[in-house]
């Protein structure tokens, strides 16, 4: 399925979108990706079917807040902490990135047309070389767009985006660069991947209320 899917919306939910759109709108929202493992188990199918139906979800839910005006969306879609899961499983969620890196590279009329700037954020070199070159042409391809942005959190987790962030402080006080003297919360904020504005709210797929490995 595409990333983006489009086609008109039904009498229905433009009504229900018109209802929404009504009241004050976020600028930016984030979707904490959860739940598959459990939805494939209920419906008893393969692991890896549940994750792709959940990307199929996450496509969906991009056309709404394409529709509703949501300039910012932050998809948390694999944290670091699933590197611990089965082999099996994590080579399933590599070919599932594969294929939906590759399809976003031949969207790319789509994504001009609605101007969306594709940005992913973690630690790329844990990733196979192959999906971190496919990964690196998406980014190259949408940089200059500027109407709406998609961050994919991949391979991340906030903690080590934090730890990463104190190391490169503690490098620029070694080289000369920064003061010790003083508490750089300014520069500590720019060294984040995730330094532009943060989301109004986060929702987990799953609808289960608690801290996130990616949040």
């Amino acid at each position: 399925m595409s990333w983006i899917k489009e086609g008109e919306l039904s009498l229905w939910e433009r009504f229900c979108a018109n209802i929404i759109k009504a009241g004050p709108m976020p600028k930016h929202i984030a979707f904490i990706m959860d739940g598959n493992r459990r939805y494939a188990k209920k419906c008893q199918v393969e692991r890896q079917e549940g994750h792709s139906q959940g990307f199929n979800k996450l496509a969906e839910t991009l056309r709404w807040c394409l529709n509703l005006g949501i300039l910012e969306v932050t998809v948390y879609a694999f944290s670091i902490e699933n590197f611990k899961r089965s082999k099996s499983e994590v080579d399933g969620l590599m070919d599932l990135a594969r294929q939906k890196f590759s399809r976003l590279m031949e969207e790319q009329e789509k994504l001009q047309k609605h101007g969306v700037c594709i940005r992913v954020l973690g630690d790329l070199h844990l990733l196979p070389l192959d999906l971190q070159e496919l990964i690196a042409q998406a980014v190259q391809a949408t940089k200059n767009y500027n109407k709406c942005f998609l961050n994919v959190c991949f391979a991340y987790t906030s903690r080590h985006e934090i730890s990463n962030a104190v190391r490169e402080m503690a490098w620029g006080v070694e080289q000369g660069l920064l003061d010790p003297r003083f508490h750089h919360v300014g520069q500590a904020s720019l060294e984040l991947l995730t330094s532009s504005d943060p989301p109004a709210s986060a929702s987990q797929s799953s609808g289960i209320t608690g801290v996130s490995h990616c949040a």
